[in-house]
């Protein structure tokens, strides 16, 4: 009678396995959820883009801007965005040497809702849109972001 062979992994096998795959993932997993980040930051972009095209028909309408979101369509002020990652508003603070006056300017500014998924994000935090054209980002410690963000 011949010895009976068995076939399969032995458990060092399988914890060489196990070990590889652990490696793989601490790499990859930080490298896609950075990814995620960046696709929720479109989405604060855009609620932003679409209150700078609100706050220019208001002023076509009305001579004047608004920091009231639900003057311009919006069920709440501030608003939070389509996929409830960032609260979105606008106020008239829009020039940083001089007074600010909501009938002239306007900062539309997007910040990660608290305790939400994008509230992690501490690269590219806080974004803001200025009526002047001017874009900026805030780390999550209030210190400037780089240009990357937008």
């Amino acid at each position: 009678m011949a010895p009976r062979r068995h076939s399969g992994f032995t458990l060092i096998e399988v914890m060489i396995v196990v070990i590889i795959v652990g490696i793989l993932m601490s790499v990859a997993l930080p490298s896609y959820q950075e990814s995620l980040r960046k696709g929720r930051r479109a989405e604060a972009k855009a609620a932003m883009a679409d209150v700078a095209n609100r706050q220019e028909a208001f002023m076509l309408d009305r001579s004047s801007y608004t920091d009231d979101m639900t003057r311009l369509g919006f069920g709440a002020d501030p608003f939070t965005s389509a996929e409830g990652h960032y609260s979105i508003d606008s106020s008239g603070a829009c020039d940083p040497n001089g007074p600010s006056d909501i009938t002239r300017c306007y900062t539309v500014t997007a910040t990660p809702v608290s305790g939400g998924i994008q509230d992690e994000d501490t690269r590219c935090h806080t974004f803001s849109l200025s009526s002047r054209g001017s874009k900026t980002a805030l780390k999550k410690d209030g210190s400037d972001a780089d240009d990357l963000c937008w």
